[in-house]
């Protein structure tokens, strides 16, 4: 068995790969040189392993599956900004600017995902039906006035652009055999922030998530919480953040230590939050 021969096919197919089981090519080569029947059974295993972690995702996870999940979050916040600049007298002068931006953003965002989805052989799927009231499709939830109370729109534009890089970020590992999806999903999930963080100036708010008893719900609205659930770890890579130094103290506070960083959120979790609370259809 020739391992190299075997990755060499597989560059035919991949011209990146050599890109992606690098430095495995090493480990690769150590196998080999053991000639024994003990490290020839671990071969296939071994190169599995190594082909699964160079790809990062799993066979069941597919490109389109990612960008089709990222398209229903997209037809969500252009839905809802698209209604927000259409609603007479909702945003005033000075926040028109910033929600028009946001708005043409997202429309764009939509543009784009249909198409990267037909040109990696998928059908976009088409937009549900939204009820940004929360009312199951009555229109008559609890954010009844969402579209005519200016502090109520930009609150759950929060909720939804928190959300949304959150989701963008679970999503990364998915997309780590395609760079150019990889790249692109990457530079939306950026803007993603710059929206949330325009959002939070427009609302008055710490441009950051900030964990403590309010566990980064900067909303006030309680039935949001989900949305925020995980931003309250203080642990990185197992290291507690609250036991390393700061700058002026031995230790980090909670505070501080949550807002360094910021937490993913499953496709699983997303979905949830959303069908059934925005999403009826």
């Amino acid at each position: 068995m020739n391992l190299f021969n075997i990755v060499e096919e597989l560059e035919k197919v991949d011209p990146e790969l050599n890109d992606r089981l690098n430095p495995r090519r090493a480990a690769i080569k150590n196998i080999t040189s053991f000639g024994s029947k003990v490290a020839l059974a671990a071969v296939p295993f071994a190169l599995g392993t190594m082909l699964k972690r160079a790809y990062g995702a799993t066979a069941t996870t597919s490109v389109v599956d990612v960008l089709n999940y990222a398209l229903t979050l997209e037809y969500l916040e252009s839905s809802f900004y698209n209604q927000g600049a259409a609603s007479a007298g909702l945003i005033p002068a000075s926040g028109t600017a910033y929600i028009n931006t946001v708005k043409d953003d997202e429309n764009q965002h939509v543009a784009f995902l249909k198409t990267a989805i037909t040109q990696s052989g998928g059908t976009p799927v088409t937009s549900p039906k939204f009820d940004f009231t929360a009312g199951g499709g009555t229109g008559n939830g609890p954010f009844k006035g969402v579209f005519s109370d200016y502090s109520l729109f930009l609150k759950v534009a929060l909720a939804f652009e928190d959300t949304g890089v959150r989701a963008y970020k679970g999503q990364a590992p998915n997309l780590l055999g395609n760079k150019d999806i990889l790249t692109a999903a990457l530079s939306i999930h950026a803007v993603e922030a710059r929206h949330a963080s325009a959002i939070r100036q427009l609302l008055g708010v710490s441009p950051w998530i900030t964990s403590t008893a309010t566990l980064g719900n900067d909303t006030g609205i309680s039935l949001v919480n989900g949305n925020y659930a995980g931003e309250e770890t203080i642990k990185q890579g197992g290291v507690d953040l609250t036991t390393l130094p700061s700058v002026t103290a031995s230790t980090t506070s909670v505070a501080v230590a949550t807002a360094a960083f910021d937490e993913p959120l499953s496709k699983d979790q997303v979905l949830e939050l959303l069908v059934g609370t925005f999403i009826y259809s």
